[in-house]
């Protein structure tokens, strides 16, 4: 069982709502970049996504596209990405899922990316930019090396794909509650929960919702329907104003609402 697999687990069995939370590497400096993964942990994350900049980053909104602009222009690029998991390594098992864009995986190429990073101590990936029905490649080598690619579903997932794609889902399903980019915004989990119904349908794969939580409130909302929430722009542009503490003490208030409300 990879350190993931056994993470969602172990939440299932305490009865316990995860919180995934979104780190890009480098913003707003690496140093700081770690201490967030250090404290985020320590105030209620279970996973940390490991954001890799790219200059087009498709999927995410302003304050995630002027984190990557921040991270390269501090010089992050593969190779301090793997360090920057390495490090990480060094304090910490907490389960970690990069994302990021296909292009810089193929110019380093995919089996050497998952290698690479799977040796640092990464444990698995997330790539919005590949579509399901184009990953063949991408998927054989990860589940060759027993590394995660995650899938997506969205609102506008029929239920043909949700079916394909379900199937092949390990780790965990990022399920994408709105259609648009990443950013703080108020979304009506409602919808997002009936295609976390019909997923269920398909996979025992944990499901995870993201996408627009920037409150405790709206954190609960969306658990009802999934068995964690994924928080990004909300701790990234709390970070990227330099209101470290603030930030650490949201993940701590995201922590606090999902046990009032769910912990068994």
């Amino acid at each position: 069982m990879t350190r993931l697999e056994q993470k969602m687990a172990d939440l299932r069995a305490a009865g316990r709502k995860g919180i995934f939370i979104y780190i890009t590497v480098g913003a707003p400096d690496y140093q700081a970049s770690i201490e967030a993964v250090k404290e985020a942990a320590k105030n209620g994350a279970d996973v940390i996504e490991v954001g890799l900049p790219f200059s087009d980053p498709m999927a995410d909104g302003p304050v995630i596209q002027a984190a990557s602009v921040k991270a390269l222009a501090n010089g992050i690029n593969i190779a301090k990405e793997l360090e920057f998991v390495r490090e990480v390594r060094k304090f910490t098992d907490i389960p970690l899922v990069a994302m990021g864009y296909i292009n810089n995986m193929y110019h380093y190429g995919l089996e050497k990316f998952v290698t690479d990073f799977q040796a640092a101590g990464l444990d698995g990936v997330i790539i919005p930019d590949l579509p399901h029905e184009e990953s063949g490649d991408m998927r054989a080598i990860c589940a060759a090396h027993n590394f995660h690619l995650v899938e997506f579903v969205a609102p506008g997932t029929t239920a043909a794909r949700m079916q394909q794609t379900c199937t092949d889902a390990t780790g965990f399903i990022y399920c994408v509650s709105n259609n648009g980019v990443t950013g703080v915004k108020k979304v009506d989990y409602s919808h997002i929960g009936e295609v976390c119904s019909l997923a269920r349908k398909y996979t025992q794969t944990p499901l995870a919702v993201g996408f627009g939580i920037g409150s405790p409130e709206a954190a609960v909302a969306a658990a009802a329907h999934a068995d964690a929430v994924i928080v990004g722009s909300a701790v990234v542009g709390r970070l990227l104003k330099g209101e470290f503490a603030d930030a650490m003490q949201f993940i701590a208030s995201l922590r606090s609402a999902l046990d009032a409300q769910y912990h068994n």
